[in-house]
């Protein structure tokens, strides 16, 4: 159940007040709502019914219930339009005379018009506020509420549920996953949108999805047999996992083996029978990336995320951070692959907030795991974007349980975020001096822990590094030499990733700045450099496996070129990249049956391109045993005729001399 259904349930959203139990009564038939919703008199016998049931308050009109009762203006219908000024005139005691006198109000309501029922009802809310009799109702339905979360075991997602310690962290909003809220936020509405209007003739209706468009161009949209299935609920968190059908299911086995063609013409023919099957759209993506068809790639991409959304389950929300799927079922890694290629997508497009909502959703998926290492990118994101209080406020929260701080990225980036604080124009002096005192100790502390980062971040950002900078033992080759392979790693993927966020020349005066104190310190031999160094040795051995899959995915050319040697010597498919070891699958690809060729001679293996049942040996075939036992040694005669065929056709071949020429003293330009 979503927030906004929550709300609508207690009665918070548009004012709404608090109902009674006797309040909800299903007494007026199915005739009496319609001439009620007509404006006509009721009868006698309703109104018989109304005096009947007079301690109870029927409610005429169910949209009541979402009305705004403090905000909006009270509905009046042009009968109350006429007694106005003269119900104007009443005074506090005749408002109290409404309240002690209920039945008088209810007889005289069955006899006037649905509006005047509606406003008398108001009227009735109101004082019923005034008296402080709102808490009770409330009390009420909290209590079902309980009851109903400890029945069916199902988390609500409001802002009591369980999670609520990341709420504030990951939370997504659903307005900040389309990317045309950004670009209108800096082009305007007119320039994102123009003047064009969509043509209504042959025009597709698409359900509509909070994470992409759909656009007419696609092909018809047909469930391709994924699912979404509940697995359970438990504090609070929402368990899902997607499922393959039976069709679906043989269409990735037809993928599998398309791949495995190394034909990219194999995907394309499996996606026009097929337009929607997931893995044919990320990896048909990768080879129209590769191409440069960036414009298709990520077309593909949307794509795929639409039949992803469209298998959504009922109670699976992309906002409220308390919704999970596992890595490691296999059907679930597609949708992982999809939102981060769509997100990086999103910020090479210039929208570096809508990609930090998508990174955001991503690791709320799973926050625990991290498969994707979305901690390794999330900073790059927030600075981009400029939601600087938001990275401070993640470092803040996570660090007790998560260490962030020895991360390269975090540990540079909250100095980073600091600094640009201090930078601000609508900052008091006193907070911005606080602020860059922040922003120097923790870059400070930063360099002394990853001094390997300096030399190739200014080298990347086309700096020339002091000479007593680049020839101190500290900052020298031999800090980037002495580096474990897991920093080296990590190190170089910071670099080439944020290299371009240092750039700016405040920011590389106050690197400076900082680097010249490092320098004095090391050099006055504080105690937490030899701290730092213990650190390093000890730790950042080996990076677990979720780090390379990060490093494969981000493409960075100076962090896959680090990668250990067991990772880069075993194959890599686009569409599930290092899958995790103890992977869960709910169905297995039947084996296929090969037949070994290691004794067979060259020309068997042609005739074999000719003859598909071609066995030299004589042997029975794996797929058809019965048949081709029966006429083995038939086609072993065939064949063997066609041989001693070819042997006589080539040994009956004789070349023609040229013909000679007949004047070979002829002019040879006389052709020219």
């Amino acid at each position: 159940m979503s927030t906004r259904a929550l709300r609508r349930l207690k009665g918070k959203q548009r004012g709404q007040e608090a109902l009674d139990a006797g309040d909800l009564t299903l007494d007026d038939s199915p005739e009496e709502l319609l001439d009620t919703a007509s404006g006509s008199p009721p009868s006698d016998s309703k109104g018989r019914k109304a005096k009947k049931n007079k301690a109870q308050k029927n409610f005429s009109n169910i949209y009541e219930l979402i009305g705004d009762a403090d905000n909006e203006a009270e509905i009046i219908s042009p009968d109350e339009e006429e007694d106005k000024p003269d119900k104007n005139k009443t005074s506090g005691t005749e408002k109290k005379d409404d309240i002690e006198k209920p039945d008088e109000k209810q007889e005289n309501a069955s006899t006037k018009s649905s509006g005047d029922r509606v406003k008398k009802k108001k009227k009735k809310k109101k004082t019923k506020v005034t008296e402080g009799q709102e808490a009770v109702p409330d009390d009420n339905i909290d209590l079902i509420l309980e009851n109903l979360e400890q029945s069916n075991g199902l988390g609500l997602q409001n802002e009591d549920c369980g999670g609520s310690d990341r709420r504030s962290v990951l939370h997504v909003e659903h307005r900040n996953l389309n990317s045309e809220t950004e670009l209108k936020r800096y082009f305007g509405a007119r320039a994102v949108q123009g003047d064009q209007r969509p043509r209504q003739r042959n025009r597709q209706f698409h359900r509509s999805t909070w994470m992409t468009i759909p656009k007419d161009s696609w092909p018809r949209f047909s469930r391709p047999g994924i699912s979404m299935t509940l697995l359970q609920s438990k504090d609070g968190i929402q368990y899902f996992t997607f499922e393959h059908g039976r069709d679906y299911q043989q269409v990735q086995f037809k993928f599998l083996d398309a791949v495995e063609s190394m034909d990219p013409n194999n995907i394309v023919a499996l996606l026009q029978l097929n337009p929607y099957h997931i893995d044919s759209l990320l990896q048909l993506s990768d080879v129209c990336r590769i191409q440069e068809d960036q414009e298709m790639a990520r077309d593909l991409i949307e794509r795929a995320m639409y039949s992803f959304e469209c298998a959504f389950h009922p109670l699976f929300s992309l906002t409220s951070s308390t919704s999970r799927l596992d890595y490691l079922r296999t059907e679930n890694r597609a949708f992982y692959l999809a939102l981060y290629k769509h997100m990086m997508f999103l910020e090479k497009r210039g929208c570096p907030r809508t990609a930090l909502e998508y990174c955001k959703l991503i690791l709320s998926l799973d926050p625990d795991s991290d498969p994707l290492c979305m901690l390794l990118l999330i900073d790059f994101l927030t600075l981009r974007a400029r939601e600087y209080h938001s990275l401070l406020q993640l470092h803040q929260e996570w660090e007790e349980h998560r260490n962030l701080s020895q991360l390269p990225n975090f540990a540079f980036s909250t100095a980073l975020c600091h600094f640009h604080l201090s930078q601000l124009e609508d900052v008091d002096p006193e907070e911005s001096e606080k602020e860059r005192h922040k922003a120097d100790q923790l870059l400070q502390d930063a360099l002394i822990m990853f001094p390997g980062v300096l030399i190739p971040l200014l080298d990347l950002c086309t700096v020339q590094p002091d000479a007593v900078v680049s020839s101190h033992v500290f900052f020298g080759p031999k800090s980037q030499l002495g580096q474990p392979p897991a920093l080296a790693e990590l190190t170089s993927l910071y670099v080439g990733r944020t290299h371009s966020l240092w750039r700016e020349a405040a920011v590389m005066l106050w690197l400076e700045e900082s680097v010249k104190e490092v320098l004095r310190r090391v050099d006055a031999k504080d105690p937490l450099v030899e701290e730092c160094q213990n650190k390093r040795k000890q730790r950042y051995q080996s990076a677990p496996r979720n780090i390379h899959r990060h490093v494969l995915l981000s493409e960075i050319k100076e962090a896959t070129s680090s990668l250990p040697l067991e990772v880069t010597s075993q194959p890599v498919m686009g569409f599930d990249p290092l899958p995790p070891l103890d992977s869960v699958m709910s169905y297995t690809r039947p084996e296929r049956q090969h037949v070994g060729a290691t004794n067979e001679s060259t020309l068997s293996l042609f005739f074999r391109s000719l003859l598909p049942n071609f066995n030299l040996q004589g042997g029975p075939r794996p797929e058809d045993e019965l048949e081709v036992a029966r006429a083995g040694q038939e086609l072993n005669q065939e064949v063997n005729r066609l041989m001693v065929a070819m042997r006589d056709m080539l040994a009956n071949i004789r070349f023609q001399e040229p013909p000679r020429d007949e004047n070979p003293y002829r002019d040879e330009e006389e052709w020219d």
